[in-house]
């Protein structure tokens, strides 16, 4: 309960209630999707990004399309 209501406490001082209702949190959440999408570009974990790991498994998945056709 005191979490609840230091989160409600919380929520209530983003400003906009009025004028967009619960849409005065979309800003918050393009920067959270934007911060994500940096992070999986840019930050390597071992020795890979996120996309380079999707871009492998993209190749792989053509290679083995080819594959199944003959060529």
């Amino acid at each position: 309960m005191l979490g609840s209501k230091r989160l409600k406490r919380l929520l209530k001082l983003v400003p906009g209630k009025r004028r967009f209702g619960f849409y005065r949190f979309l800003p918050f959440f393009f920067v959270l999707g934007g911060a994500m999408e940096w992070f999986m570009i840019n930050v390597r974990i071992g020795q890979e990004t996120f996309y380079d790991v999707y871009r492998r498994k993209q190749s792989e998945r053509q290679y083995e399309a080819r594959m199944e056709k003959g060529e």
